[in-house]
């Protein structure tokens, strides 16, 4: 790999400087007054599926008992091919970055964007002093691990990145493991890659590694708060103790136990081949419009583009009744970008029609 030169940044004394790490998709659709199709938010269109709504339909009976997660732990360690003392079940991956940052010691964090805030914003409010590596557009948002300080002892690095959709390798990845370093490899759309190839999730070789997995996105279960943590033993028991009494309900278990059997895989896998199909049809139509940069290649369930006048056009596509989510909050990225959900071919046809639109409009405008 070509040595890239990428900044690593201090973030103002104000801690975001110019980006709201606070800020997320479901904003984008929130409270609109319209009925938008939305391409904000990475969960999966048509979730949850009617069987994994009567499992949890089904948990409603044991509400009157504390939720026990033992089954649902031993089930999701068992899918990874780990002891149950590996996995920690979180409410939502969301948590699982406030334990890491609250529990986990770290003296000198880095974060790798750009990539979900979430991360950082928990290691600020956690009082850390955050460094974050810049990866540039220029290079593909390519990682080279010699970009990461020797000195970082915590470093957070999506794969595959949002919003980037970029799949780093995991021999990548495995170089910026080293002792007293913790390593913490966001695969929330790991489940969204054909095969999920390049995932570390399981990996039990590789010193100081934290994996975080999602079951929000594939399953359409962001109302309900559910993902899960794999990490060495020590790891995991210092993360728990950290965690409040009975964090996850007894329906969130359910659907964890769920999610992780052999009919459930077998949909996941069919649905990360059908996005991959549906991502191509997208990138496909985008790069017929020559005003249009299309960040490739993109191997999640989104894509980043660039294009003049992004803000103006993602308020033209709000009118057309199209959310898509802004770029600008995103450290690395500036107003220019736009990121993109897949959808199915006839809902992409129909917001690249839009897209055809809003261009031709803001053309008009600027005559």
């Amino acid at each position: 790999m070509a040595v890239m030169h990428t900044p690593t940044e201090r973030p103002d004394a104000t801690g975001a400087g110019a980006h709201d790490l606070r800020h997320h998709g479901d904003v984008e659709v929130r409270g609109r007054g319209r009925d938008l199709t939305d391409l904000a938010v990475n969960v999966r269109a048509g979730t949850p599926p009617a069987w994994l709504k009567e499992r949890i339909a089904a948990s409603l009976g044991t509400l009157a008992a504390y939720p026990d997660g033992r089954a649902a732990r031993a089930a999701v360690a068992a899918r990874h091919g780990l002891p149950p003392e590996r996995v920690l079940l979180t409410a939502g991956a969301a948590e699982a970055f406030v334990l890491i940052a609250r529990a986990l010691p770290a003296r000198r964090p880095v974060v790798v964007h750009p990539q979900f805030t979430e991360p950082e914003a928990a290691l600020r409010a956690a009082g850390h002093e955050v460094r974050r590596v810049l990866l540039r557009a220029v290079d593909g948002f390519r990682l080279d691990p010699a970009a990461v300080p020797d000195d970082a002892d915590l470093v957070v690095v999506g794969n595959p990145t949002n919003p980037t959709s970029v799949l780093h390798p995991a021999a990548v990845l495995e170089r910026l493991a080293r002792p007293g370093r913790t390593l913490v490899v966001d695969e929330a759309f790991m489940d969204a890659v054909p095969g999920e190839r390049e995932a570390l999730c399981g990996r039990t070789d590789i010193p100081g590694l934290v994996v975080l997995r999602s079951l929000t996105k594939t399953w359409g279960l962001a109302g309900l708060r559910i993902g899960y943590v794999t990490a060495a033993a020590e790891t995991i028991r210092t993360l728990e103790e950290a965690q409040p009494l009975w964090p996850v309900s007894s329906p969130a278990l359910a659907a964890a136990e769920a999610c992780v059997e052999p009919r459930a895989l077998a949909e996941a896998a069919a649905a990360a081949d059908r996005i991959a199909v549906d991502r191509c049809h997208l990138v496909a139509g985008l790069r017929e419009f020559t005003e249009i940069r299309v960040v490739e290649p993109a191997q999640g369930p989104f894509v980043l583009i660039r294009l003049e006048r992004a803000a103006e056009i993602r308020e033209r596509l709000r009118m057309l009744g199209f959310a898509a989510r802004r770029g600008d909050t995103f450290p690395g990225l500036g107003d220019a970008w736009l990121r993109l959900a897949v959808r199915d071919r006839t809902t992409t046809n129909r917001f690249l029609q839009a897209f055809d639109q809003a261009l031709q409009a803001l053309s008009v405008v600027s005559r």
